[in-house]
């Protein structure tokens, strides 16, 4: 996964909005190769985003999320210039983080 992440935080007011696309296979562990073998399961289960350094959300996801998922959410109190910082942990324990100045 060269690209783990692409992160966008915009402020409007006194919140940003943040979008970020994970690069992630998300396989649920039930789909088939060719050869008939069963694709093994590999999902994000955990994804956090922290502002400044501090945690703002969390989450905890499943096999049933898509491939390369999008997520959006709003944070209260951010500015231009802040950091935003987003990671993710898979089911099979790799952990990519990634951050966005806010504009």
């Amino acid at each position: 996964m060269a690209d783990p992440m692409r992160i966008r935080a915009q402020a409007a007011g006194d919140k940003a909005t943040v979008r970020v696309l994970m690069a992630h296979e998300m396989e649920t562990g039930q789909r088939r190769d060719s050869a008939g073998k069963t694709i093994p399961a590999w999902y994000i289960t955990e994804v956090s985003a922290a502002l400044n350094g501090k945690v703002v959300m969390t989450a905890e996801w499943g096999p049933s999320v898509s491939k390369n998922p999008f997520l959006q959410f709003a944070i209260k109190g951010a500015k231009a210039g802040d950091k935003v910082s987003v990671t993710w942990t898979d089911n099979k324990g790799e952990k990519r983080t990634d951050e966005a100045a806010v504009s």
